[in-house]
């Protein structure tokens, strides 16, 4: 991967962090004050999904980030690599799994039932998503072991030479 592509996606990545934390500090709390009036915990559950979903996202970046600063060192072909791609993973699961809660929390209420089933169709994309990215962990495991294969045959050879 080219330098200025990885720092393209940083900037990509630096940006969507930054939006996330003015949806920390300024929407969420305006969220709940929008909610005054409406049942305690639907105040509470509906704030909460979206702080988490938030925190998702940002866990997400963070991981990415790494893995770029990782791909830009060559060091990407790696087994230290798999903990940020089980964390990515981690991360995409539980917004499905939040996605999902919101939806069953809306159901019963006054919100129209095409809406809810937007937002469940969104958490079975994400589920989808979660299960890509188990699928690239596959691709990387091989790529990692033909990479220790490659080293291995390349070694034998510089010894018979």
């Amino acid at each position: 991967m080219r330098r200025g592509m990885i720092l393209l996606l940083q900037v990509v990545i630096a940006l969507a962090l930054a939006g996330s934390l003015v949806v920390q500090v300024m929407i969420i709390p305006a969220v709940w004050r929008d909610l005054e009036g409406e049942a305690l915990w639907g105040r509470i559950a509906l704030v909460a999904i979206a702080a988490l979903g938030v925190l998702t996202m940002q866990v997400f970046a963070g991981c990415v980030w790494l893995l770029l600063t990782r791909v830009r060192r060559g060091a990407i072909f790696q087994p230290s690599s798999f903990r940020y791609v089980d964390v990515i993973i981690g991360a995409i699961a539980g917004a499905a799994a939040l996605a999902f809660l919101l939806a069953a929390l809306l159901a019963p209420g006054e919100v129209a039932p095409g809406v809810v089933a937007l937002i469940a169709g969104a958490g079975l994309v994400l589920a989808g998503f979660a299960l890509l990215v188990v699928v690239m962990k596959a691709l990387l495991r091989q790529a990692i072991e033909r990479e220790d294969e490659a080293r291995t045959l390349r070694d034998e050879l510089g010894e018979v030479i």
